[in-house]
């Protein structure tokens, strides 16, 4: 038999705890062993998996990117474990499992909780771990299996390198928004009025802001911008404070006028916003990706 088809979990244990500690020393200390004991053990587990789990930089030992990999499953290889210890001793578990999401740093925080909003109401217990980042390096953590979805405004390119399938949540308009003064001021004659208005956007690298471009264009409006954002969180909060006028997608509308005390300038149904759920699965599979996709059609279809 081939010998990846057997784990020996003493030396993934040992593993776990240096991972866990941060340093040989400290797991030394834990542990009650001799370095040269915990090292070596290590360095077994590395041989069977034909991979280096740490590497150094300076003093301290940091995972490689297999090293991630493997210390994400001996997470959940020994928490099943304590819960296994629980059951039989008549204790109840809480165990919830892990659902990993990477979020595109263009996504508005109030779409990516009310997609993820169905997950935590699923019958099996569910702990969200989100990550948000740009969706390029979020493609090569959903590579590594260190994520289980994308969400994000725009599907993975063929550039990226990774072989994902992007599925299609749904689509809606866009509107603008300002503080009692800016929306009093510029409502009547919209979108017209926007013509050297005030007006914050999403950073140029975002499809939500290119869409935007050419929509102006089209209108042969130019607004004034005064300022771009890569987070759709500050743009908003810029927005709050009576700094511009600024664009969310209109299936949050209610939630971004009680959140931000702002109203609605006008609407734009000639500009789309589209979200989208990166697997790596060709059919959605995993009962939180499932979930997301219902709740996400009902939501904005």
């Amino acid at each position: 038999m081939h010998p990846m088809e057997w784990l020996n979990y003493h030396h993934l244990f040992y593993f776990w705890t240096v991972a866990r500690e941060g340093s040989i020393s400290r797991a030394c200390a834990h542990l009650r062993l001799a370095q040269p004991t915990i090292s070596g053990q290590i360095r077994s587990l590395e041989n069977s998996l034909g991979e280096k789990l740490f590497h150094r930089v300076g003093r301290k030992l940091v995972l490689t990117e297999m090293g991630s990999v493997v210390f994400r499953y001996a997470e959940e290889i020994f928490s099943l474990g304590r819960d296994l210890v629980s059951t039989l001793r008549g204790r109840p578990t809480q165990r919830a499992a892990r659902f990993h999401v990477g979020i595109a740093d263009s996504i508005p925080k109030l779409i990516a909780y009310r997609f993820l909003e169905a997950a935590l109401r699923l019958p099996t217990p569910v702990r969200i771990v989100c990550r948000e980042d740009r969706l390029g390096r979020l493609a090569a953590e959903l590579a590594l299996h260190d994520l289980d979805l994308i969400l994000s405004d725009a599907p993975l390119g063929s550039d990226v390198g990774v072989r994902a399938f992007s599925h299609p949540l749904g689509e809606c308009g866009v509107s603008f928004f300002g503080t009692r003064r800016l929306a009093a001021s510029h409502m009547r004659g919209f979108p017209k009025s926007l013509q050297g208005a005030p007006l914050l956007l999403p950073a140029e690298f975002t499809s939500l802001r290119r869409s935007l471009e050419s929509w102006f264009e089209r209108e042969r409006i130019r607004p004034g911008v005064i300022g771009e954002f890569d987070d759709s969180a500050l743009m908003k909060t810029f927005g709050q404070a009576g700094a511009g006028i600024f664009p969310a997608p209109s299936a949050i509308e209610g939630e971004v006028m009680a959140q931000y005390g702002v109203r609605v300038v006008g609407r734009v149904k000639a500009v789309r916003e589209r979200f989208y759920a990166i697997t790596l699965e060709r059919r959605l599979k995993h009962p939180g990706v499932v979930a997301i996709s219902e709740a996400a059609r009902r939501q904005l279809l």
